[in-house]
């Protein structure tokens, strides 16, 4: 028998150019809250949007049929056809709009729609414009793709929004290609109310650029109903999941709403990339739709938890956040503490064991001054959270 040497580690090949992109920093968080509870500390955690009650009792129930009838092989690579019609029916009830379930691709979550959308609309170089503070694997999926995300500041008086205005900007120092935003938006939570979004898509429009809507956060609104781009624009590419209104982000189930000259494109490339969603999170998916009432009721509680927060935060020191408008999060400054939030999340988590993620994982301009704060847990531990945080505030 030959035994091979491994070569010495300077002459294995180098990883590549476009693997290079930042760290998710709140995974990393995540990674040094799991250290501190395995040494027995209890942390409460306000660092992940992880919904704390599991999908709908429905969709749990459906999922263990299927598995107790064998769990399913391949299926369609866009999707189960009835889920897709479901999907389909889902923004007449909701929105008022006809969508026709060919449209509709079945995506494993938003991460696998936002990859297919960026392969199917942007080449190599392309610039595509994205909102700062925004979600971080934005800009890294677009650069380990080859594309060059634009980030625009947006600004307190804007409500934190891109504006027409700030696009047009942007495209005349060097031309987009598209422009992606998100309403209820992470980590602000704030929101486009229709008039805003419709003047966005327009301009987007009139520039040519492919408009892309995040609507993940979607049912989770409190402000103002949220708006979807289906009912605005036929053209535009709107991605979505189960994950956070339905508590199913484990399942890693996602679709996407496309122009229907891009449903062959996405399926080609889901044919090639993951051959299709897993059958039996379908399942659960589809059937996550009956579930509603249990979930609105789960939205209840995130009102809730809002409420304690924003009642709670300034009296135990933190005085400024950006407006709640949807989705589970608070983006609250704490420039009167530090200029580095990475460093005193981190002081955060070790001293009271609050586990929050810092404002640089969102926004390279001022994120420094900025922790995202989720209130997807319980009741009980956002109050015991501001009593922390009010604790460790004070030794500052």
């Amino acid at each position: 028998m030959t035994t091979l040497t491994p070569p010495a580690i300077g002459h294995f090949p180098p990883a590549s150019r476009r693997s290079a992109v930042a760290p998710f920093i709140v995974m990393d968080v995540m990674a040094h809250a799991a250290r501190l509870e395995a040494a027995g500390k209890r942390v409460i955690h306000m660092e992940v949007g992880q919904p704390a009650a599991p999908a709908p009792l429905v969709a749990r129930q459906a999922a263990a049929a299927a598995l107790a009838a064998g769990g399913g092989g391949y299926t369609a690579a866009l999707g189960i056809p009835s889920l897709r019609a479901r999907i389909a029916r889902h923004y007449a009830e909701v929105h008022g709009t006809e969508v026709d379930p060919a449209r509709v691709v079945v995506t494993q979550g938003s991460s696998g729609g936002f990859i297919l959308a960026f392969l199917a609309l942007f080449e190599p170089g392309d610039r595509v414009a994205i909102a700062a503070p925004g979600y971080p694997p934005y800009r890294h999926v677009l650069s380990a793709l080859g594309c060059e995300p634009v980030l625009i500041e947006t600004r307190a008086e804007d409500r934190h929004a891109l504006t027409p205005e700030q696009l047009v900007a942007a495209h005349r120092q060097a031309p987009l290609k598209g422009v992606l935003v998100a309403s209820p938006a992470n980590p602000t939570g704030t929101m486009m109310d229709r008039a805003a979004l419709t003047r966005l898509h327009a301009c987007a429009r009139d520039l040519g650029l492919a408009f892309i809507s995040d609507e993940i956060y979607h049912g989770l609104d409190y402000a103002f109903p949220a708006v979807s781009a289906v009912d605005i624009a036929a053209e535009a590419v709107v991605i979505n999941s189960f994950s956070k209104y339905f508590c199913m982000t484990g399942w890693r189930v996602g679709w996407m709403v496309v122009p229907p000259h891009l449903a062959r494109t996405m399926e080609r490339l889901q044919q090639n990339l993951s051959i299709c969603v897993p059958a039996l999170s379908q399942v659960a998916a589809e059937a996550a739709f009956e579930g509603r009432a249990e979930m609105d009721a789960v939205k209840h509680g995130y009102e809730e938890n809002r409420r304690i927060l924003t009642e709670g935060l300034p009296k135990a020191g933190l005085t400024r956040m950006l407006p709640a408008d949807g989705a589970f999060y608070l983006y609250a400054d704490v420039s009167d503490f530090t200029t580095d939030s990475a460093a005193f999340a981190t002081a955060l988590l070790e001293a009271v064991h609050v586990a929050a993620t810092p404002g640089v994982d969102f926004d390279p301009f001022h994120g420094h001054h900025f922790l995202r704060l989720s209130y997807a847990g319980s009741a009980a531990d956002m109050a015991e959270a501001v009593a922390r945080i009010g604790d460790f505030l004070k030794r500052r």
